[in-house]
């Protein structure tokens, strides 16, 4: 059992009497105007923008507003249990640090500093097929702590197959596949910044160390970077696919297979058909189509849909800890969280990172004792109500 939100709350008030301007931020708005100084306007844009017109990265906020929660009192909320078991593992907290890519743009330890950020809590990191360093560095930064890999389906199946592979041997735990993402979006900011990380060799690191796309190139990445950057292009992402490709790559793994980026009701029904996991509800933080269903609306739907045969989680638009409650009382078993930690990243890099996810769980813990629960199990559709108009 955890008092955990007590004692973060306290440490940070026994810091000091008056408050420093130079410490770590403690709300998430701060975070993001520090990392908008710390960053270059392609960095920060590529991090915090979203497609189109941004519409669907504003309604994933909108959503969680939606939403009120209703607390329960006398009910004895001491010590919580904010421990949940997913895919055989038991995980302390419902907070997962969701695949970021191109962590290099953020800060020069890029996803080595939130891999070990995450691990030194115990909370799962889901390393990016987009990742600066390659897999096998990330895992070795992790160490024993829980990591799961995610990826984007290469229009090459061999690079496809020696990723999951790859990453089963290095010691992940799940395979997390992108499914809203075989091409990028329009991106309105990244176009005006003339700003893609991948075209300047960043976020390729999977991709230099793997044999089966070393075996595409004429020359070895070492003596031509362009040509190897130019390779990427052409075998990034698949449009082909189909519910039926799901089966060929479960013949790659035996870890579990994680759908990421499902938002209609019968699509989740199809991922049970076809032999998915777990799904992860998502519209990528608003960065592919732009006007989707908000994350939080869709959700719902979907966790009535699957009828608890396989686990449902979410992403897009967790903020704090009041989002993981509202994301949980309506179905979600664990929650994925993106920007935050990249803001983290960008400000105080390992340690920003872990004050990020360790403020969150605060929240969260907090928001459950105030609501009167003392285990997952009791933050359910009870404790929310719609907000009146």
């Amino acid at each position: 059992m955890s008092n955990i939100g007590n004692e973060i709350q306290f440490g940070i008030y026994k810091q000091m009497h008056a408050p420093d301007p130079d410490r770590l931020p403690t709300r998430y708005e701060d975070w993001e105007k520090r990392a908008r100084e710390v960053l270059e306007d392609g960095p920060y844009d590529y991090v915090a923008g979203g497609s189109g017109a941004e519409d669907t990265k504003n309604s994933n906020r909108e959503a969680f507003k939606r939403w009120n929660i209703v607390p329960r009192v006398f009910r004895h909320v001491e010590e919580r249990n904010l421990k949940v078991g997913l895919f055989g593992q038991m995980l302390p907290y419902p907070i997962m640090v969701a695949p970021v890519g191109v962590q290099s743009i953020i800060h020069q330890e890029g996803e080595l500093a939130s891999a070990k950020a995450a691990a030194s809590m115990g909370i799962p990191y889901i390393a990016s097929s987009a990742s600066s360093h390659s897999m096998e560095e990330i895992a070795d930064a992790i160490g024993d702590a829980p990591k799961w890999f995610q990826l984007y389906w290469s229009r090459d199946p061999e690079i496809a197959k020696s990723f999951v592979q790859r990453a089963e041997h290095a010691g992940y735990s799940a395979i997390v596949v992108t499914l809203d993402t075989p091409m990028m979006a329009w991106r309105e900011l990244d176009l005006q910044n003339v700003y893609l990380p991948f075209l300047i060799g960043e976020g390729i690191g999977n991709y230099l160390t793997d044999p089966a796309f070393r075996a595409g190139l004429h020359v070895p990445p070492e003596k031509d970077a362009m040509g190897a950057i130019m390779h990427w292009t052409n075998v990034f992402g698949n449009a082909g696919l189909t519910w039926e490709d799901l089966a060929e790559l479960k013949k790659y793994t035996s870890l579990p297979i994680i759908l990421k980026g499902i938002l209609h009701p019968d699509d989740a029904k199809l991922a049970i058909k076809y032999g998915a996991d777990g799904i992860i509800v998502s519209n990528h933080g608003g960065r592919q189509v732009d006007g989707a269903i908000a994350a939080l609306d869709a959700l719902p739907a979907i966790v009535e849909a699957v009828e608890n045969h396989i686990p449902v989680l979410m992403d897009s638009g967790i903020r704090r800890g009041a989002d993981v409650f509202k994301a949980i009382a309506l179905g979600a078993e664990a929650v994925l969280v993106g920007r935050p930690c990249m803001y983290g990243l960008a400000v105080g890099g390992e340690n920003g990172v872990k004050q990020v996810l360790s403020n969150l769980v605060a929240d969260f813990d907090l928001t459950m004792a105030l609501s009167g629960c003392r285990d997952l199990t009791e933050v359910n559709t009870d404790l929310i109500i719609p907000a009146s108009r």
